[in-house]
């Protein structure tokens, strides 16, 4: 069972817009390997488990995961929020701001969107159940 309460086990403090910092950080929301890749290969894999003990394991990381977005997801945002079109420019990032302006998009550093293909599996093996 879950509890869930509104507000982050661990504060995220920005004192000042930094774009610049924020487009190094969104690739652990959205790219190829952040929470979201992560919490979708967990809760995916889970299937594959031959036990009920094992399933669970891998449903508790993959919410984990999940929790984890919501913290890099508020960082990105506390580091842009007050930012305008010129600040994204000056970080190299107005390809966003024209996307999305101040809202958050899952992508990598360099403004591509995120992908099922990111959730591939190690060598491109899927789990194999000896069941």
């Amino acid at each position: 069972m879950w509890i869930y309460e509104k507000k982050l086990q661990h504060p995220i403090c920005v004192s000042c817009p930094d774009v610049a910092f924020a487009k190094l950080v969104i690739t652990q929301y959205g790219g190829p390997n952040g929470e979201l890749s992560a919490s979708l290969q967990y809760l995916n894999q889970r299937y594959s488990m031959p036990t009920n003990m094992a399933k669970a394991v891998l449903t508790d990381i993959g919410t984990e995961e999940l929790a984890h977005q919501e913290m890099i997801a508020s960082l990105v945002y506390k580091l842009t929020c007050g930012a305008g079109p010129k600040d994204f420019e000056k970080a190299g990032w107005s390809a966003k701001w024209a996307q999305n302006g101040p809202g958050m998009f899952w992508m990598d550093a360099n403004g591509v969107p995120w992908i099922a293909n990111n959730t591939d599996y190690p060598l491109g093996e899927p789990y194999k159940s000896r069941v």
